[in-house]
């Protein structure tokens, strides 16, 4: 029987997968659907669409991965297996991350107010640029993800069977050769990049207000509140991909011992990262959080299911006043 921690990871990466399923499938069949319908495509709705396949494809990849490593360890830990397995782990999370590198890119460009003329002509050919980026991400990505099969090693490990024995057993792991570049350029560089463009984007909403954000009641107007959202999203898109950068870190480098409580919490961030990283996207964007809302509603009873809403009257009892006749006199 399976101990009862790797019970747990197991349900919580089952839970998290079909969460990260979901979210990530309503955010490409909504804008999907609104192309269909002759909407027009922004860059932003490309890159979010791109994205969202990406988290798909690493979220199952990861189940798969786990999985095999918890139930099927011999199988998991041949040569073919584990080498095809890192491959298709890696490939999704750098481009999940160079994706997010575009995503901020395009945020910048349509918040960031600049006066440079090299901006002013990004800004111009925004929805040209785009494409481009995700070509260079993707390409990136593959560049640095694919090498991953080649830099494999078996790093041998003595177990001991019984007092007097002792037996030598191997198990495949990626070089550190290999990590050190890779990381460097696929999963450190992106941060940074990342960081700079929230940094630059929450500096240009602080120190750059103008009096046409707000109407004469004070409100915001519908363009403020959609660079304020936006730097809300690239904000909450950078804690999560630190979050999940540090505990891919700490699980690669083998810091803590694998059935120990900090082992399983960086887990869990990484089963999560996919999940919260689309539902952060959904509530950035007001289309996506009404289908959302929508949705919940009606899956929770929020919402009639095929009966129509009836109006409800209220009655409220007024008490007679009685008429008091005094005497004439």
């Amino acid at each position: 029987m399976l101990p009862v921690f790797i019970l747990a990871l197991m349900t919580v990466l089952a839970l998290s997968t079909l969460i990260a399923v979901f979210t990530n499938s309503l955010i490409i069949v909504v804008n999907l659907i609104d192309k269909a319908k002759g909407k027009h495509f922004s860059p932003s709705d490309l890159i979010v669409v791109t994205l969202c396949i990406s988290n798909i494809i690493f979220q199952f990849t990861m189940l798969i991965n786990d999985y095999m490593s918890f139930i099927e360890s011999d199988v998991y830990f041949t040569d073919e297996v584990y080498t095809v397995s890192v491959v298709f782990l890696i490939l999704p999370i750098y481009s999940s991350f160079w994706f997010t590198v575009c995503l901020s890119i395009n945020y910048y460009l349509q918040i960031v107010i600049s006066t440079h003329p090299v901006l002013i002509r990004l800004k111009l050919a925004g929805s040209q640029l785009i494409p481009p980026l995700i070509m260079a991400s993707l390409f990136i990505s593959l560049a640095t993800g694919l090498p991953a099969a080649w830099n494999i090693y078996r790093d041998p490990l003595e177990l001991n069977i019984s007092n007097n024995e002792s037996e030598e057993a191997s198990y495949p792991k990626l070089s550190t050769a290999y990590l050190l570049p890779s990381n460097l350029v696929s999963c450190s560089l992106p941060l940074v990049l990342v960081g700079v463009a929230n940094g630059l984007i929450i500096k240009s909403l602080v120190t750059k207000t103008h009096k046409s954000d707000r109407n004469a009641k004070g409100e915001m107007s519908a363009r403020a509140e959609g660079r304020v959202r936006a730097a809300r999203t690239i904000s909450c898109l950078l804690i999560l991909y630190i979050s999940f950068y540090v505990a891919e870190i700490l699980v690669f480098i083998e810091v803590f011992p694998q059935s120990s409580p900090e082992f399983c919490a960086c887990l869990v961030v990484i089963y999560g990262y996919s999940p919260a990283q689309s539902i952060v996207l959904i509530f950035g964007s007001p289309k996506l959080k009404q289908v959302f809302v929508t949705i919940f509603l009606y899956c929770t009873g929020g919402i009639n299911k095929g009966k129509p809403r009836t109006p409800t009257v209220l009655f409220i009892k007024l008490k007679e006043k009685k008429n008091v006749h005094f005497p004439k006199e």
